[in-house]
């Protein structure tokens, strides 16, 4: 018999400030959205240019109000809208959980669209910049959940090494799942991505580097729920698949669709022009 790991008991708040707790997860969403801010500065002046530096700053704002509402509505419309319906002020109850990546990612689709609309700017370009930092977001927040001690795996075979007895999951050693995610979701996914934004080449074909993020999470997500319980109020679905891959088709075709439109599309070296960087008043 291997020895079987057992689950460390993280505390879920990070730190106490005073009367304040400060969670892991919500750190997670803060620190991703600090460092992506930064590097999609960076990725937003390469050539052709798709946004400028103060743009970037400007659509920090957007991005968070896409990811927090788009991911809350998301979870209760595709996991639990009964749920909410007979307890309607538990939508503001953010502090309980429930977050949807694929209602985030909507949010976030929204807010670039809006965004984009109202500053003139190339929605499918400023997009590519956008979407290759996406998984630092989704990597930090899967370590979030294996620290909070949630969506854990489904059982595991005897013998496998790193299986992890979860003790709200019961006795039965499981795979940590989170973690699984973490690697392919997030590590894996923004490796991808940055290798592939740094060709120019690809930069001048406006909507490739976003279909590729959609087409890998989607196809990085459905590995990983082969691997991960489903949640107890669904369970499993037709064919023995799971929401969280039901979800991901949509997200595979349309990725696939916008990398060959792309494609098809002649390079656009000149995305906006040279002397569009404003000053603030």
């Amino acid at each position: 018999m291997l020895p079987v790991l057992i689950f460390p008991q993280f505390d879920p708040v990070m730190v106490h400030v005073g009367p304040l707790a400060i969670r892991w997860y919500a750190m997670a969403y803060i620190t991703a959205l600090l460092v992506g801010w930064r590097l999609v500065r960076r990725l937003a002046g390469l050539s052709p240019r798709a946004a400028t530096a103060l743009q970037v700053d400007d659509f920090l704002t957007w991005a968070t109000l896409g990811v927090v509402l788009g991911g809350r509505l998301g979870y209760i419309l595709f996991y639990q809208p009964s749920l909410y319906l007979a307890h309607p002020m538990a939508v503001v109850e953010v502090w309980r959980g429930g977050m949807s990546f694929h209602g985030g990612a909507l949010g976030v689709v929204v807010a670039l669209a809006l965004f984009s609309w109202s500053n003139k700017l190339s929605f499918l370009a400023f997009s590519d910049r956008v979407t290759v930092v996406v998984p630092i977001g989704l990597g930090l927040g899967r370590i979030a959940n294996f620290i909070n001690g949630e969506l854990w795996g489904r059982p595991a075979p005897s013998g496998l090494p790193w299986a992890m007895v979860f003790p709200q999951a019961g006795p039965q050693p499981r795979h940590p799942s989170e973690l699984y995610e973490a690697l392919l979701e997030g590590l894996v996914l923004f490796a991808m991505m940055w290798v592939v934004s740094r060709q120019q080449s690809i930069r001048e074909r406006p909507g490739f580097l976003s279909g590729l993020f959609l087409f890998g999470y989607a196809v990085a997500r459905s590995i990983c729920e082969c691997f991960r319980e489903p949640d107890a109020f669904i369970g499993f679905l037709p064919f023995g698949t799971t929401m969280g891959q039901i979800l991901c088709i949509p997200m595979a075709i349309a990725g696939a669709g916008l990398m060959l439109q792309a494609m098809r599309r002649p390079p656009q070296t000149l995305l906006m022009p040279v002397d569009t960087e404003s000053k603030r008043p």
